[in-house]
């Protein structure tokens, strides 16, 4: 449940350390992983009484230590002043909408068909770069957009039985198109910005802008609770940051095609804890979307290459 991408190109050139792509696919499962966990833990503490604006301010509160510490062995805590105020605080005011929704989605649906409706979220910041910011897209992704939102309705089954909520699967289109949009806003700030600030100022202002709220939604917990939520915060944080850090290690296009394990461990969370399974309908939606963003990614690689000029050879 990556509930806040961070594209390649947020990730200043002159930050990048030598390629390492073995290093850099290691941080990306592991930031898998922990997004999953994440996930099963906001199902768990949403069972427990734990509402979505609850989840998002404890999610950011306590990864917040983590995201500080992480930023003082590194570039240093100075490296997030930042003159972009304005677009940090639209790039959060989208996130926590985005993440709300996430979050109520993950409550109402099997983690499985949550992360395979997330799958989308890079077919809509496709059509978001084509029809906002005017960006080419040729014939092959189209296509490509057209098979995975066929992959979506699959899963959605219009007009056919299905015991999910069509609440549900329509929150959860509504945070696939949420999360595309948080994709496009954090590649334009990552332009001027390094990830590390987009991502220090977003859990920033949603703890700041949290305190207000809170007071309307916060509930008692238990210790069990508590402990969960804590966990939620830093194993998010974790997702967050190695995530992050893949993209300073690996290209894009070598390091995408593992985030669709994230089904893998959705299915066998959802399993262990709450006795889902995975549909066949599920199943091959999965397969059509995955497909589709796997030749996306496939088809981007071969246009870089062609569009790279040869190196030229070397004069002894």
């Amino acid at each position: 449940m990556n509930v806040s991408p961070l594209p390649a190109d947020s990730i200043r050139p002159s930050s990048r350390p030598a390629e390492h792509r073995l290093r850099g696919i290691l941080l990306r499962l592991i930031a898998v992983i922990a997004f999953s966990v994440m996930a099963a833990l906001v199902k768990l503490l949403g069972e427990r009484g734990v509402g979505p604006i609850e989840l998002m301010f404890y999610r950011n509160l306590f990864a917040l230590p983590l995201i500080i510490a992480w930023l003082a062995m590194g570039p240093g805590i100075l490296s997030v002043r930042t003159p972009r105020w304005r677009a940090h605080a639209t790039r959060a005011g989208i996130g926590m909408f985005s993440m709300v929704l996430t979050f109520q989605a993950v409550l109402m649906l099997p983690l499985s068909v949550v992360t395979t409706i997330g799958f989308a979220a890079p077919l809509f910041a496709t059509v978001l770069s084509s029809t906002v910011l005017r960006e080419h897209v040729g014939p092959h992704r189209w296509a490509a957009v057209a098979i995975g939102f066929l992959g979506v309705l699959v899963v959605m089954r219009p007009g056919g039985s299905s015991d999910l909520a069509p609440i549900g699967l329509l929150i959860g289109i509504g945070s696939a198109l949420a999360i595309s949009i948080v994709t496009i806003t954090v590649r334009q700030i990552g332009q001027t910005e390094p990830a590390t600030t987009t991502v220090f100022w977003f859990a920033m202002i949603v703890v700041v802008l949290g305190l207000f709220v809170m007071p309307f939604f916060a509930r008692n917990h238990g210790a069990a609770e508590w402990g969960m939520l804590v966990g939620m915060g830093m194993i998010g944080a974790v997702a967050q940051l190695c995530m992050t850090s893949s993209l300073r290690f690996a290209p894009v296009a070598a390091l995408a095609p593992f985030d669709y394990t994230q089904l893998l461990w959705a299915i066998l969370l959802g399993w262990l804890f709450f006795s889902d399974g995975i549909s066949d309908q599920t199943a091959a939606g999965a397969v059509l979307i995955i497909a589709s963003g796997l030749y996306t990614v496939w088809r981007e690689r071969k246009l870089h290459i062609e569009r790279t000029p040869a190196t030229p050879p070397i004069q002894e």
